[in-house]
């Protein structure tokens, strides 16, 4: 009882913590979601099939799972190859500082840095007119608005690649080394090749990390955010309008009754990827 008693009382002021900033909030959303947002008068599911019927509200949502779908596979894939090629470098803790960098410049002038970069007489532009002139091929390449095309998605998720690699290479080096190396030699002196080794004894140890960076990078991928906002304003083009420029579009207009129903169902789904991603784990642990 007394063992019970203390590690309730270390867990209670954050427990506490939690109820009164995340839940009681979220509850008060949930309500809010019910009703009209000026006369505050029950709407029952109106809200909930306004939002759902939205085009704003469904290409937010397209662009957001497009965005995650396509950014989080790579992440996670280039990640692990680098962290693999580096398991032989020495100095790795200078190596490790290097690729960390992107996380410690602030948003603001990674955002700068990308609009100068790829907007129609940015220096991206200007590298591919000095190459068309340098090897004489005659018309110069036309310009393109990376910022304001279709290939603001692309831009977007090399923003994303670059920033957030380095602490996934991190992470997938600490799960590296921390494998012991007699299963990869005994693989080795059993006549298993690399990519046998690779496969059947370095990959499943690495579960664990690989549970912790997909959950993160999932979380991560939705502050890209302040990228695309910093960069394309609140009505970017159509590729990289997500659901953060939908909400706060909706705030600035006042649409709370909308935002609320919107931010439950966004609640709903993370929730059920969450648990969905913990049972997988838990049956492959089992």
């Amino acid at each position: 009882m007394k063992r019970n008693m203390s590690k309730f009382l270390f867990l209670a002021p954050s427990f506490l913590g939690v109820v009164i900033f995340v839940l009681l909030p979220f509850g008060d959303v949930v309500k809010r979601s019910f009703m009209t947002a000026v006369t505050k008068e029950g709407a029952g599911m109106r809200n909930y099939q306004t939002i759902f019927t939205n085009s704003a509200f469904l290409l937010a949502v397209k662009n957001t799972f497009r965005f995650t779908l396509v950014c989080i596979p790579l992440l996670v894939a280039m990640g692990l190859a680098i962290a693999l090629a580096m398991g032989s470098i020495r100095h790795m803790q200078a190596v490790k500082s290097l690729y960390l960098f992107p996380l410690a410049m602030p948003t603001a002038t990674v955002a700068v840095v990308w609009k100068m970069l790829f907007y129609e007489k940015g220096f991206f532009n200007k590298y591919l007119e000095q190459i068309c002139l340098l090897f004489h091929m005659g018309e110069m390449v036309e310009t393109v608005d990376y910022i304001s095309s279709g290939a603001a998605f692309y831009v977007l998720a090399g923003t994303y690649l670059w920033k957030n690699l380095g602490y996934t290479i991190v992470l997938w080096l600490a799960g590296i080394m921390g494998i012991n190396k007699d299963m990869l030699e005994a693989a080795g002196v059993d006549g298993a090749n690399k990519m046998q080794r690779f496969w059947y004894v370095l990959l499943p140890n690495l579960k664990g990390s690989l549970y912790i960076i997909v959950v993160i990078s999932f979380l991560n991928s939705f502050k890209i955010y302040r990228e695309a906002y910093l960069v394309a304003g609140a009505y970017p083009h159509d590729s990289i309008y997500m659901l953060q420029h939908l909400f706060n579009n909706w705030f600035v207009n006042l649409d709370l009754d909308k935002m609320a129903a919107a931010a439950v169902v966004c609640a709903l789904f993370f929730l059920i990827f969450i648990l969905l991603l913990q049972g997988l784990w838990d049956k492959e642990a089992g």
